[in-house]
């Protein structure tokens, strides 16, 4: 065979960190005084740029992948696992590879072990192939551990220098930067990855990414956005995609359904209409005092078809993320606030259903359509509520009878709703309100009205239609899935009542029934709020899911998602199938989805919990922002926790969270009590308690991470001292005992 830099370079590409000389010698059938024209070969390659030497001597193609390597899990591509080398130190950005998990390969192996399977962000020593049409594939052989952790934080100019401070509540101490990139300003927000080496009392901490400047009051939103990995910017090619869209014609399975008086009623600051409704009293003889009620939803499987562009962003995001000041859609603007929003006198496609109720409530039928609507008007929930209430302003009077027989209808849902018992916590919503300089102005609690209410039943019923319809017809397609608390979480709240009189017994089999009770019990002793958020932390989470169902919260055998198919990806996935099970159009779910679809529940379950931590996070953040002019300022609270390093309380103003630390509660030790949540002192026998109301001095606000740090103003409750040189609980003398040993 002839030498050249061809053939030398293919042998090269198919193992590559493999040959040095005398290997590739061999390989190539080189002999004799061949060979030193094969090393100057490889000398002028390797000077060129072709290929690469390592410290082995053994070769690889420029900027080509080793044959093993340590692969991070990126995200999912059309149910693909994606994935990118952890430390790519190549030209341009990483490459892209498919991951193929032998943990995950079998699909129906019930005894499958899910905890060594690769999720989003776990790393996994991978064997690397290119493929013919150079795709490359990541095996993988070992799963490892997280590695080093990218975290987000400020960097600024003190008197001593560069620090980053991280914008973490669980971070205690700032960073050193091992090197300032060059363009950094103060205030500006990075990445950066902790070393393993010191600088006196500081880690030293290397800077990945520059993102941003922290000043400004958009700051919050734009930290919780990238801490929590929530893109905001769409692709070009799904912004085009968007843009060619257009409202699909009246035909086929698409039924006129224009002179139905549907109308909407959302939040004053709504920027998508996705759900529309309309009732009427039923005229058929055998069901008088019951009632016809319509569900309108936006039709987007009519735009985002299977493997689209849009359809593959959309999945990657799962859902719209709602933060105080910013809203980032799941589906382009295009889409999410035009084409499918369902805006009062315009065309739009929608999906449907008819559902017939009794005078008591209890749901007869339902009938599915596929359609073309359009609004009669745009309400808000106060503009519904003053209308309900007799005193219809300008928006509303124009639909008055429409809405007297919605009101009426859900007086009539409101029964069923009753005899069903659903899980009645209800606890404050509170809105931040920002102006247009990203400035807090104030925080408040949002009104909660029937109209409010009547809305959530309405939809509640259209999803439970949904559900049986799929269920009945053995239709693949995800649920809604909340299971019984776990008798760990409910010994939680169990164990805590005793401190506030309280008592709930895990003897008798859990039900929202007793657990209604006990809520109502806390609205008497004005502790609804307390109580309300301890259940609330019993609860299991709500995930979606193939293979279960069952929804304890709500008290339903059968339910999913299919009202907001704008803002959620499972409602989508409901959608096309429902249009296969009923024969409305050829946009249904496609084979490749209907595979995938547990693991596209459990991708779509972890984007909405990045997207609640997120939206928690910007208000914590913005709240923080709000009352560091505050500092000193007294406040009304409560104690909604009790640990042993100190007590977390709530604001009774603005619902705000902060810690008071133990050993700033007096001169004296305050020890843990578990059975009475109580921080009790060691001397005096004094008790600082769960739920009780006190008020507090606001410390320390620290904008960035959202910490609010404040000191207890109250004094403790009157308490029975403890005999002297017994020891405690846990088996040590207290600190007052021993202070006394000293001081004789």
């Amino acid at each position: 065979m002839k030498l050249t830099r061809h053939n030398i370079l293919d042998e090269i590409k198919a193992r590559p960190d493999f040959y040095d000389n005398k290997k590739l010698a061999r390989a190539l059938g080189v002999k004799g005084d061949d060979r030193r024209e094969l090393r100057q070969l490889l000398r002028k390659m390797e000077e060129d740029g072709v290929i690469k030497k390592s410290d082995r001597k053994t070769y690889r193609e420029t900027d080509a992948l080793p044959g093993v390597m340590v692969i991070k899990a990126t995200r999912l591509d059309d149910g693909d696992l994606m994935g990118e080398p952890e430390n790519w130190k190549g030209d341009g950005n990483p490459p892209q590879l498919l991951i193929f998990d032998t943990a995950n390969r079998d699909k129906k192996r019930k005894t499958r072990d899910t905890r060594d399977t690769l999720k989003i962000g776990d790393r996994a020593l991978c064997r690397i192939k290119v493929r013919d049409n150079g795709d490359a594939v990541a095996t993988v052989m070992k799963k490892l551990g997280s590695g080093p952790t990218a975290n987000l934080g400020v960097l600024y100019k003190g008197g001593r220098g560069w620090r980053i401070q991280p914008v973490s509540k669980k971070a205690r101490h700032d960073y050193k930067p091992a090197k300032v990139p060059e363009g950094a300003e103060d205030q500006d927000l990075v990445w950066f990855q902790s070393s393993r080496r010191n600088e006196g009392d500081l880690r030293i901490a290397n800077i990945t990414e520059i993102i941003g400047s922290a000043k400004g009051g958009k700051a919050a939103s734009l930290i919780s956005l990238h801490e929590n990995d929530i893109r905001v910017e769409f692709p070009d090619a799904v912004i085009e995609e968007a843009k060619a869209l257009k409202l699909p014609k009246i035909e086929g399975p698409r039924e006129d359904l224009r002179d139905l008086p549907l109308i909407t009623i959302d939040p004053v600051d709504a920027k998508d209409f996705d759900d529309a409704i309309f009732a009427h009293p039923d005229k058929s003889d055998d069901n008088k005092g019951g009632w016809v009620c319509w569900v309108a939803i936006a039709d987007v499987a009519a735009f985002v078809t299977p493997g689209s562009e849009l359809d593959k962003e959309a999945r990657e995001r799962g859902n719209s993320v709602y933060l105080p000041d910013v809203v980032v859609p799941m589906l382009p603007h295009e889409l999410s606030s035009d084409l499918c929003s369902l805006r009062p006198n315009e065309d739009r496609a929608c999906m449907a259903v008819r559902m017939v109720f009794d005078k008591t409530g209890v749901k007869r039928k339902h009938t599915f359509k596929r359609g073309m609507m359009r609004s009669h008007a745009r309400l808000t929930y106060g503009q519904a509520q003053e209308a309900f209430d007799g005193n219809a302003g300008e928006a509303a009077e124009p639909v008055l009878d429409i809405l007297q027989d919605i009101y009426a209808a859900y007086g009539t849902l409101f029964k069923g709703r009753e005899a069903r018992a659903p899980l009645a916590i209800e606890l404050p919503e509170r809105r931040v309100h920002i102006n247009e300089a990203g400035e807090v102005t104030g925080i408040t609690v949002r009104d909660r009205f029937d109209a409010h209410k009547l809305i959530e039943e309405f939809m509640v019923q259209a999803n439970v239609c949904a559900a049986e319809s799929l269920a009945e017809k053995k239709t693949p397609a995800v649920v809604r899935f909340h299971d019984v608390p776990s008798g760990e979480k409910l010994k939680g709240l169990v164990d805590f009542l005793p401190a506030l009189d309280m008592s709930f017994s895990m003897g008798e089999r859990t039900t929202t029934s007793r657990l209604n009770k006990l809520l109502a019990q806390a609205d008497k002793k004005d502790l609804s709020e307390t109580v309300g958020m301890a259940v609330l932390r019993s609860q299991s989470q709500a995930v979606y899911s193939t293979d279960k169902s069952g929804h304890f919260g709500l008290n339903l055998t059968d339910y999913t998602h299919f009202t907001s198919p704008i803002r959620r990806y499972a409602d989508l996935i409901v959608h096309r199938a429902l249009i296969d099970t009923f024969n409305l159009g050829n946009d249904g779910m496609d084979k490749e989805s209907a595979s995938r679809l547990q693991e596209i529940a459990e991708h779509i379950s972890a984007t909405e919990r990045k997207a609640m931590v997120a939206e928690r996070d910007a208000k914590d953040r913005y709240i923080a922002a709000y009352l560091a002019d505050r500092v000193g300022a007294t406040f009304g609270a409560r104690i909604t926790g009790v640990t042993n390093f100190g007590l977390f309380i709530t604001l009774d103003e603005t619902g705000a969270d902060g810690l008071i630390v133990a050993r700033g509660l007096g001169h004296e030790f305050f020890q843990f009590d578990e059975k009475t949540r109580s921080l009790v002192g060691t001397e005096s026998g004094n008790t600082y308690r769960f739920g009780r109301a006190v008020q507090v001095e606001l410390e320390e606000a620290t904008p960035v991470t959202g910490g609010l740090m404040f000191k207890m103003i109250s004094k403790p409750e009157k308490g029975k001292p403890p005999k002297r040189n017994h020891r405690s609980a846990s088996g040590h003398k207290s600190r007052g005992a021993k202070h006394k040993r000293k001081r004789r």
